[in-house]
């Protein structure tokens, strides 16, 4: 009980010192830097990945091409918005070439479980990142649409942990068995309830008028596909027999622990907010 409150406690402190980090971020950073910062934020992540599997000796990833792509995130930001698109398309067929020649030059070293995992990795993580870039570029106000990412993540992870730890009785699956179906329904109330005070706020100061039944249904979605993102991550762990990621961030695990309902979620909120919403 002592080791889980001190746990608890780390939790909470490294949340409420990394937090203030992402408000600076979102607020005042300028399209560069913050493509930089995602960069850097994809790298880290894509790492945590390709070493889980190393470390498990569960596949022998391509690493260097991801990192690539990582970088790729700073770079677009220099051509135009149609050869950007062409760019980011291209993304997976010339992963698909580069992998497959590398497989057939290797000699035995690759096989297609490497490759697959490579694959994969690519459009977990740069591919998905690299949408948070498209929502804050939206004019004039992407910058707003940023939180509803960060309250359908956020706001679900911590209702979700809070209420599952203290009325969780009844198991949500084996592939993550701490989580609970009390705590899956309080995350998806709870960051309802936080993305509609949100869209009362923003509505009055700044004078949208994002519809609320429209927005509720987006938020629903959204936090869904955030728990299956935190599912996904977790059945990545189980297969290579590891708690978390990493221990960068003390309570949380590693920066893809904290990120993993994120990247599912970024997708899926530019293609819904640009459709319904703005």
């Amino acid at each position: 009980m002592e080791k889980k409150k001190r746990s608890l406690i780390t939790r909470v402190i490294s949340a409420c010192l990394g937090f203030p980090l992402v408000l600076v971020v979102f607020i005042f950073a300028n399209k560069i830097v913050f493509d930089i910062i995602i960069s850097a934020l994809s790298i880290i992540c894509l790492y945590e990945y390709f070493t889980c599997f190393q470390n498990g000796k569960k596949a022998n990833p391509s690493t260097w091409l991801g990192y690539i792509f990582c970088v790729l995130i700073v770079l677009l930001n220099f051509v135009d918005k149609t050869t950007m698109w062409a760019s980011a398309l291209c993304i997976i067929p010339i992963s698909i070439l580069v992998l497959a020649t590398e497989l057939f030059f290797s000699k035995g070293k690759k096989n297609i479980v490497d490759v697959a995992i490579t694959l994969f990795g690519i459009c977990y993580i740069p591919i998905t990142f690299f949408f948070l870039d498209l929502i804050q570029g939206i004019e004039p106000n992407g910058k707003i649409y940023l939180w509803y990412v960060i309250i359908a993540a956020w706001g679900s992870d911590t209702f979700a942990y809070f209420i599952g730890r203290k009325f969780g009785k009844h198991k949500f699956t084996e592939i993550s068995p701490n989580k609970t179906i009390e705590g899956s329904v309080a995350g998806i109330i709870g960051a309802l309830v936080l993305g509609l005070i949100y869209t009362i706020i923003i509505n009055n100061v700044f004078a949208l008028s994002i519809n609320y039944l429209v927005i509720a249904v987006v938020l629903i979605a959204l936090t869904l596909i955030g728990q299956i993102g935190d599912l996904a991550a977790s059945a990545i762990k189980r297969y290579c027999n590891i708690k978390d990621f990493s221990a960068l961030i003390p309570g949380h695990g590693g920066m893809l622990d904290r990120f993993d309902s994120v990247i599912f979620i970024i997708p899926f909120a530019y293609i819904l907010l640009t459709l319904f919403i703005i």
